[in-house]
């Protein structure tokens, strides 16, 4: 069975030594997926240069979206073999050594949840941690989902689940995309698991979260009601 990371990429020089030497401590013989999307601080280079042949790198000229790097990513892991394709954020807000508690999951989708026993947050101002929280209620509260953490990304995905999941061009965009991808699996009647995670501020970088993207989620998650 073939596991296959996906990782989407943006100026994480800083972070992929580390990301890397967790994810070969926690997973040996794992395979790497990084999709850059043109960082300007080598991120693309460096990767390549930390490969022992478990690392491929999809290089994009520019800045497309974190749902379409995904996608991409998702669909090359496919295009290869993978049986099992796991996603998670470059920055090291999601902990390398938690991929294995994730791919040890019985159901056809593992969400990676901070608001599940056991999971948390860590370094995070008050403001991020109540719009984080809201954004989780208000998808519950539109989509009818019982699952607590429905913005997170770090998931562990069977290969058949994800096909469905990505059998129809995405509406979303940014953190709605998870929504709309665990959605659609619930709709579908497959198996959902919530693993806890703890979620840790990035260290180095600059945060991906923004203003426009909180806005997005408020007005396109009630239309996910209808269109998915």
């Amino acid at each position: 069975m073939s596991t296959v990371i996906v990782i989407p990429s943006y100026n994480e020089a800083d972070n992929l030594v580390r990301l890397v030497d967790g994810l070969r401590s926690a997973c040996p013989g794992i395979q790497i997926l990084l999709v850059d999307d043109g960082s300007p601080d080598g991120t693309a280079d460096l990767a390549r240069s930390l490969s022992k042949g478990d690392i491929t790198v999809l290089e994009r000229s520019e800045k497309m979206g974190l749902a379409s790097a995904y996608v991409a990513g998702m669909k090359a892991a496919m295009e290869g073999g993978a049986t099992r394709i796991v996603q998670m954020d470059a920055d090291l807000s999601h902990d390398p050594a938690d991929v294995p508690r994730l791919l040890a999951g019985q159901a056809d989708l593992v969400l990676g949840s901070r608001y599940v026993k056991g999971g948390g947050t860590r370094n995070w101002p008050l403001q991020r941690r109540m719009l984080s929280r809201f954004g989780s209620v208000w998808s519950r509260s539109w989509l009818g989902l019982p699952y607590q953490d429905l913005t997170g990304g770090f998931k562990a995905w069977r290969r058949s689940a994800l096909h469905l999941a990505l059998s129809r061009e995405m509406s979303s965009e940014g953190y709605v995309f998870q929504v709309e991808m665990t959605l659609r699996v619930a709709r579908a009647g497959l198996s959902i698991q919530e693993v806890p995670i703890v979620f840790t501020e990035r260290e180095d970088g600059v945060s991906k979260m923004s203003r426009s993207i909180a806005i997005e989620a408020a007005w396109l998650v009630p239309m996910l009601r209808w269109r998915s």
